[in-house]
């Protein structure tokens, strides 16, 4: 089957609280290294960012400065690392719910999709914010688009289609009512494929269109309903990436 497009790339939100340190909050020798981390952080000087955050550690052990180092460490795609500082400043405030977002990004950049789906379930619990529970929400039905993808990939077609049904409770977006359609066939529930299908045709502002079309025109055809299958496969090569499928298909019903 054809990979579905909308599931490989995800930025994930990191809130930069204009987390200048004070000398009243911070001792000052934490504060100075802290401030300056800030700064490099900010003009992309990512080494030099780290340089300072661990020397600000060296004074303090405050969630703040781990909070800043893993936002750096992970763009340094050193994800153990950021993991691990992420995971210090929850320890030191298991309330402060930026955290819970950064370790949930990092992980679901590291593949650990189900670790993210915690993380962002505990950032959604914790942030007071609407537009950052919103955010959150967004994430949970990311990771666990790519937690249904992986379990269809094993062969636990049941599993699979748990985790893109709780996705889509969250946010439902195109591509996990793509996957479900493409999951619901190969199990051979061809009437569930059809109704995903038809949630991603019916989204105004989708670029999966084509590939409901064509599992919807797979569905049909298994239902020995021909027509309707040649109808859908017609919508499907309209989009550049189904095209040559469509196609094939159409040359077997001739």
């Amino acid at each position: 089957m054809k990979k579905k497009r909308g599931l490989s790339f995800i930025i994930f939100l990191f809130i930069n609280l204009s987390l200048l340190a004070q000398n009243t909050d911070m001792p000052k020798e934490a504060a100075t290294a802290y401030n300056e981390g800030n700064k490099l952080l900010k003009a992309g000087n990512y080494d030099g960012a780290v340089q300072q955050y661990n020397e600000a550690l060296k004074h303090s052990k405050d969630h703040r400065i781990y909070y800043q180092l893993g936002v750096t460490l992970k763009k340094q795609n050193k994800l153990k690392d950021a993991e691990e500082a992420f995971n210090n400043a929850i320890k030191i405030n298991p309330g402060f719910d930026i955290a819970y977002n950064g370790l949930g990004g990092t992980y679901f950049q590291d593949g650990k999709y189900s670790e993210a789906v915690v993380s962002f379930k505990k950032f959604e619990e914790l942030t007071k914010q609407k537009s950052l529970k919103d955010q959150a929400k967004e994430y949970i039905s990311r990771s666990l688009v790519k937690l249904g993808d992986q379990t269809k990939k094993e062969g636990n077609y049941e599993k699979a289609i748990g985790y893109l049904t709780e996705a889509i409770n969250y946010k439902p977006f195109d591509a996990a009512y793509v996957l479900l359609a493409t999951t619901h066939y190969e199990n051979g529930n061809y009437d569930k494929a059809l109704s995903a299908a038809d949630q991603v045709i019916n989204m105004k502002s989708t670029n999966l269109k084509g590939a409901g079309y064509y599992y919807k025109a797979m569905s049909y055809k298994q239902l020995q309903d021909i027509t309707k299958a040649k109808e859908n496969f017609e919508l499907a090569k309209k989009d550049p990436q189904y095209r040559k499928l469509a196609e094939y298909e159409l040359n077997l019903l001739k």
